[in-house]
């Protein structure tokens, strides 16, 4: 065990001789003494391990269960070495002592560990230190709530990591212009900006809701992708090859009223409501309504399940110059 000694709070020779909460000879190891500390001025603490040297003063200064355990209100365990156990974490102890100390203490910035050291001050029940704790949390969820953070990929590997560990439905966009072995039609740029700015409009309107991230390294050149659960529920795609006369150009086409109702779908992946019999139904009708679009080979079943992924490509045309006489339109898919 390693003794952690709080905020300079170190016993002399002469104060371990004023410490009278020691084991009596018939004392086994661990028992409970009624009457709490009354008498004594310095305690020997020992939580979950982390060993600490404090004043009876120091822990009645709230009205506290560590108060109640020096007037004796609440049973108090010792051990056969004479340290008062408390079984619980000793991890943020040291904080919730520096608190009774001084009346503040600084706060960790993580919120999963401001969390901690929440729990530890409500189950001790200092007010104070439960109130800090409340208040630089709310002001964590007002920074949080106020802005908003579209994580931009760097690697497939880190990818798939906030996919699978994300609880939110997510909608990622690969915008990488610069992937194009053609030129683009006249009117590509214009739609590729639309696709950017509805990209920014939906991730401001579904703030806290969905998580939103953008890859620009990717091999699409505009391409909208839907997860829920962890995997990937459908995939638009605003990309196509124009057979020209004299030659071939990459078109990007804005399809806004399919990103909306993807975006929609998704939402049922919020919270795990796609787990219950209406969100499966509401998936269902999604997934059958007319214009959904068809699904290619990709859009089989995965693994022989009954998942599969909607993928909507915008068609490849072969423009009209290029037709022989009399021949009907063709669209390759």
């Amino acid at each position: 065990l390693s003794a952690a000694t709080s905020h300079g709070h170190l016993m002399s020779a002469d104060a371990s001789d004023q410490l009278q909460v020691m084991p009596s000879p018939g004392r086994g190891r661990g028992d409970k003494v009624p009457g709490g500390l009354a008498g004594s001025k310095y305690v020997k603490l020992n939580v979950g391990g982390s060993l600490h040297y404090t004043t009876i003063q120091t822990l009645s200064k709230e009205d506290s269960l560590l108060k109640s355990m020096c007037d004796g209100t609440a049973e108090v365990t010792i051990d056969s070495e004479g340290w008062v156990v408390l079984d619980r974490c000793g991890r943020h102890f040291s904080l919730v002592l520096n608190f009774l100390r001084d009346g503040a203490v600084p706060l960790p910035d993580a919120p999963s560990e401001l969390q901690e050291v929440l729990t530890e001050a409500q189950y001790y029940r200092v007010q104070g230190l439960v109130q800090h704790c409340l208040s630089n949390l709310q002001k964590e969820r007002d920074v949080y709530e106020g802005s908003c953070h579209i994580p931009m990929i760097t690697s497939a590997k880190e990818e798939q990591k906030m996919i699978a560990t994300c609880r939110k439905p997510v909608v990622k966009l690969q915008n990488n212009r610069g992937n194009n072995k053609y030129s683009y039609t006249s009117n590509s740029d214009d739609n590729l900006l639309k696709n950017i700015e509805l990209f920014d409009k939906l991730s401001l309107r579904f703030n806290g809701r969905v998580l939103f991230i953008k890859d620009v390294l990717g091999d699409e050149i505009c391409c909208w992708s839907f997860y829920g659960e962890g995997r990937k529920i459908a995939e638009v795609c605003c990309t196509s090859i124009v057979y020209a006369t004299e030659k071939k150009q990459t078109k990007v086409e804005f399809p806004e009223a399919r990103i909306f109702e993807e975006t929609l779908n998704i939402l049922i992946y919020e919270s795990g409501r796609s787990s219950g019999p209406g969100g499966l139904a509401l998936l269902e009708s999604g997934m059958s309504s007319p214009g959904a679009g068809h699904l290619d080979e990709d859009g089989a079943c995965a693994g022989g399940g009954d998942r599969r992924v909607r993928r909507i490509h915008v068609r490849r045309h072969i423009m009209h110059d290029e037709r022989g006489h009399g021949q009907q339109t063709v669209y390759k898919d």
